[in-house]
């Protein structure tokens, strides 16, 4: 096998450098709850406030989260989340469930989401094409990016 300097290119390496600093899905998390005011993600998180201001910059720089002033004296500002940052909201739905489940394991709940039905929200991954639940079994990867297998780099 050849060595290569350059890790396996990835889309999930590639959002991790973005919203896997520590307190970034946290601060998702808290705008998606409509708690965008500095104070209040300050207070809900519990990161030091010169890191979560590192954080907002670093996600309104990126497009997930949009900055708008509600206070000119002094000038204060609100976050809120953008198109894509609402698309990651499954994916903090998906890791509740996930903590809750081998985490908390039937201790109380710090939170329960419900959704519009009326029903606590249970998130499951559902594939577009056939609506099945997606299972690892059922999976098949196809690596696309050139010189790379499943099992790694291609040989020189």
């Amino acid at each position: 096998m050849a060595a290569t300097k350059d890790p396996r290119p990835c889309s999930i390496a590639d959002a991790l450098a973005l919203v896997g600093e520590k307190y970034s899905l946290l601060v998702l998390r808290e705008v998606c709850l409509g708690n965008g005011r500095f104070d209040q993600l300050v207070r809900n998180i519990g990161a030091p406030r010169d890191i979560l201001a590192t954080r907002l910059r670093r996600l309104v720089d990126a497009g997930i989260l949009t900055k708008r002033a509600y206070s000119e004296r002094p000038q204060r500002f609100e976050y809120r989340p953008t198109p894509a940052g609402l698309e990651l909201e499954p994916v903090l739905m998906t890791l509740k469930e996930w903590g809750d489940r081998h985490l908390r394991k039937g201790a109380d709940l710090p939170m329960v989401i419900e959704h519009s039905c009326g029903n606590e929200l249970v998130p499951q991954v559902t594939c577009q094409a056939c609506g099945e639940p997606v299972h690892h079994e059922d999976l098949t990867a196809h690596p696309q990016a050139p010189g790379w297998t499943v099992a790694g780099p291609t040989a020189a």
